[in-house]
C-alpha cells in the first residue's frame, strides 16, 4: 500500500507519525508525508497517488482536517475511478478520534484508530493490500464507516515491549523540513503512559479504554541510547528533549540511564518530572544530575489548594513545588513549569497567586495556558455539566493560549485572564511588576494591545528558552533561522 500522512503544519517531530511510518516501511509499504503550510497537499497527493490518506488529529484542528480530507478525496478519486481503482481510504487517529470516536460519521471519514497506531495501521495496510483495496472490518483498534454503517472493534492490548518497535522514521520529517533536520535540539520518547489521574489530562480517559493495563510502558535504556546515537551520527544533535509524560517513574531504569547515558551519549537533556516524587525521593535529582540533565519541567498548574488537589486531583502541596524547584536549581539544573489559567471556579486572584508560586519555586521559565475543556477528560465533563462552557466543543482552538471558552463573572474578567497569559512569565521573572500587570490586564482587546502583549511574551520566552531551557551553541545564521521558526510557532 501507498500511505500518505497529511499534516497542516509541523513545529516539532511528530512521534506518532514517525513511529507508524517506521512500522509500515519495515513491512514493505511505501510511506510519504505532505505538509500543507509548505506545499500544495493536493498536488503532492496527485503525484504520489496514495491508497491511504492518514491524519493525526488534535482536538481543535479536526474541522480543518475534515475539509482538507474532502479536498484531497475530490481530487484523487476521479483519477482512481478512471484507472479502475477503489476510492482512496481516509483514516484518522490521534487524541481527537480516540476520545471522540463518533467523528466516524463525518463525510469522507472511512476509519478512525482508537489508541496506539503502529499495529493498527500495519494491520489495515496489510488487509487492504491482500484484498486489493477491499478489507476485513474485523481489525482491533478500528471503527469503520461501511456504507453508512459503523463497525466498532475493541482495542488491542497496549504495546508492552516498546523496544520491539523500529526506531521512528525521522527521515520522513527531516527530508521535508531541512530546518528541523539542522536543529541541534531533537525530540525523543523513552516511555508511554502515566500512573496519575489529573482531571485535565487525557491519561485517566485513556486507561478507561485500556482497563487493567499497566500505566507506564518503558523502553530499555540500551534502545533509547541506540536511537539517540543513530540520530547524532546522521543529523546535528546537542540536546535531547524527552517528551515522556513522566521521565522519573522507575528508579532502577533511571539508575541504569544515569550510568550509560553520560558514558555512551554524553549530551545534556530535557525531561518531565513531578514535584512530590522529587521531594519524596531526592535521589532522583542526584540521578538526573549524574546523567547530565540540563533542564526539567514540572506541573504547577494552580496555587489554590482546593483547585489543585480537589479539582485537578494533583495530590501535592505548595511546599512540595517550592522544595522541588529549590532542589533542582541547587543541583545546577534549570526548571520550567506548566500552569493553567482560567480554570472553572477559579478567580483572577487565584491565577495571580499561581504566578507568585512560580517565582517562589525558582522556575526558570513558566508556561501558562488558558484552560481548554477537552472532550474525554474529567475536567472537560465537569465544565459541561456545570454549564461553564461558553460555546461548544467545536469552538476549542488548536492552541491553548489565545482565548478561553469558560464562563467568567464578566467579559472584563475573561479579558484579564487572556492578557495575563501573555504577561504571566514577566510577572514570575520580576514579581515587583505585579501592580503594573494588574493595570495592564484591564486594557481592552485591540490590535495595538494584543500585538504588544504578544511581542512581550514572545521575546521574553525566546530569551528564556535560548539561554535556559535549551542552552546550545548557535552561530548568527543558525540563531536567525531558529528565531524565525520560533516566531512562526503558534504560542
Amino acid at each position: 500500500m501507498r500511505v500518505l500522512f497529511v499534516a497542516t503544519e509541523l513545529s516539532y517531530e511528530p512521534q506518532g507519525i514517525m513511529s507508524m511510518s517506521a512500522a509500515l516501511k519495515q513491512a514493505g509499504h511505501t510511506v510519504a508525508l505532505t505538509v500543507a503550510d509548505i506545499e500544495d497537499p493536493l498536488a503532492y497527493a496527485l503525484n504520489f497517488q496514495p491508497d491511504i490518506l492518514a491524519y493525526s488529529v488534535m482536538t481543535g484542528s479536526q474541522r480543518g482536517y475534515f475539509e482538507l480530507n474532502r479536498r484531497l478525496r475530490a481530487g484523487l478519486n476521479p483519477r482512481r475511478a478512471a484507472a479502475g481503482q477503489k476510492p482512496v481510504f481516509s483514516v484518522f487517529g490521534g487524541p481527537h478520534p480516540t476520545f471522540f470516536p463518533d467523528m466516524i460519521t463525518e463525510p469522507g471519514v472511512d476509519g478512525i484508530c482508537i489508541g496506539e497506531g503502529e499495529g493498527a495501521m500495519l494491520d489495515l495496510a496489510d488487509a487492504l493490500a491482500r484484498r486489493n483495496g477491499a478489507y476485513d472490518t474485523n481489525l482491533a483498534n478500528w471503527w469503520f464507516n461501511v456504507d453508512g454503517e459503523v463497525v466498532k472493534n475493541p482495542p488491542r492490548p497496549l504495546i508492552h515491549d516498546l523496544s520491539a518497535l523500529p526506531h521512528p522514521d525521522r527521515a520522513l520529517i527531516y527530508d521535508k523540513y531541512p530546518d528541523l533536520a539542522a536543529s541541534k535540539i531533537k525530540h525523543f520518547i523513552s516511555s508511554r503512559g502515566c500512573p496519575y489521574a489529573c482531571t485535565y489530562c487525557f491519561n485517566h480517559a485513556y486507561y478507561q479504554i485500556y482497563k487493567g493495563e499497566r500505566r507506564g510502558q518503558q523502553r530499555s535504556v540500551d534502545d533509547v541510547v541506540a536511537e539517540v546515537k543513530a540520530v547524532r551520527e546522521r543529523w546535528p544533535l546537542e540536546q535531547a528533549v524527552f517528551i515522556d509524560d513522566l521521565f522519573i517513574l522507575y528508579n532502577d531504569w533511571l539508575e541504569e540511564f544515569a550510568e550509560k547515558w553520560p558514558r555512551e551519549v554524553g549530551l545534556p537533556f530535557f525531561a518531565n518530572v513531578r514535584a512530590n516524587l522529587l521531594v519524596k525521593d531526592p535521589h532522583k535529582v542526584a540521578l538526573l544530575k549524574k546523567a547530565g540533565c540540563s533542564t526539567v519541567s514540572m506541573g504547577i498548574e494552580a496555587a489554590n489548594d482546593h483547585i489543585r488537589v480537589e479539582l485537578l486531583k494533583r495530590r501535592m502541596t505548595r511546599q512540595d513545588m517550592i522544595d522541588a524547584g529549590r532542589m533542582v536549581r541547587e543541583a545546577g539544573i534549570h526548571i520550567t513549569a506548566t500552569n493553567i489559567l482560567g480554570l472553572p471556579t477559579s478567580t483572577l486572584e487565584d491565577d495571580l497567586d499561581t504566578m507568585r508560586l512560580n517565582h517562589a519555586a525558582r522556575i526558570s521559565y513558566p508556561y501558562a495556558f488558558l484552560f481548554q475543556p477537552y472532550p474525554g477528560t474529567e475536567l472537560g465533563q465537569f465544565t459541561v455539566e456545570r454549564e461553564l462552557l461558553a460555546g461548544t466543543l467545536d469552538d476549542i482552538g488548536e492552541v491553548a493560549w489565545d482565548h478561553s471558552l469558560i464562563v467568567f463573572e464578566s467579559e472584563e474578567d475573561r479579558r484579564a485572564r487572556e492578557h495575563l497569559q501573555r504577561l504571566f512569565a514577566i510577572g514570575v521573572e520580576w514579581p515587583w511588576l505585579e501592580p503594573a500587570i494588574r493595570r495592564l490586564i484591564r486594557l481592552p482587546h485591540n490590535v495595538v494591545v494584543d500585538n504588544l502583549f504578544w511581542w512581550i511574551h514572545k521575546l521574553h520566552k525566546g530569551y528564556a528558552i535560548y539561554y535556559r531551557v535549551h542552552p546550545i551553541k548557535a552561530g548568527p545564521k543558525e540563531l536567525l533561522k531558529t528565531a524565525l521558526h520560533f516566531m512562526k510557532i503558534k504560542s
